[in-house]
This record gives structure tokens, sequence and C-alpha cells, in this order.
């Protein structure tokens, strides 16, 4: 499925300071654009799913495993199954994240169905 328009409906508050929307996915893969304000905050957390993330914009404080990253435009950062994560954007900016397999955490929130493969 690919949303190929930036509706204000596809977006949803995420957290503090921050909200998401799916681009596209299969049962296999989701892509989300996160944004966020500055100290707009992806809250501690972990989950089943390999993440990726790219910095389109901004400054964010990744903590990883307890190890803190800083990520700028172009900088990126894979987050493995089940670490505990968070992040703080440090400057107003995008994330765009791949998650495997596909969130349906998220499909169930912003009430869109599953596509096979």
């Amino acid at each position: 499925m690919t949303q190929n328009i930036n509706a204000p409906s596809d977006w949803m508050i995420s957290g503090p300071g921050a909200e998401r929307r799916i681009l596209c996915y299969n049962d296999d893969l989701m892509m989300v654009e996160f944004r966020f304000a500055k100290e707009g905050l992806g809250a501690l957390h972990n989950h089943p799913h390999t993440q990726t993330t790219v910095v389109a914009s901004g400054k964010f404080q990744f903590t990883l495993e307890g190890k803190t990253h800083i990520l700028e435009a172009g900088d990126s950062l894979l987050i493995p199954s089940l670490a505990m994560h968070e992040c703080l954007c440090l400057e107003g900016g995008v994330l765009m994240d791949a998650f495997t397999p596909c969130r349906d955490d998220f499909l169930e929130a912003h009430s869109l169905n599953k596509v096979p493969s």
C-alpha cells in the first residue's frame, strides 16, 4: 500500500512533540515518517521489529541500549530487535524509519488493513 498524499488525516500523534504517518507497507516491511518539534520525545521502548532510521532533517539524540548517539541530517542508525531505545529531538526535524516485519500495532492505530507480501 502506498499513500501518495500528505493529508492531515494521515498523521497521528506518536509521543510528546512527535507525530507519524505510514508511507507504505506490506507484511514484511513498513516505512514511516516521523515529524518532531524541538524537545519532542520518542520514549524509551523496545519492539520485536528490526528498525532503521535516517535523519532527513534536524538533530536527534538517540539512546540505544544505554549508549548515546547524536544524529544529524543524513545520518542513520540500525536498531536491533528488542533493543531498548529512545530519541530526543534537539532541533526540530524529520526521521524516516523502516521496520521489518510490518508494525501491526501501527496499522491498527491508523485503522489500516494488512497487505500481503
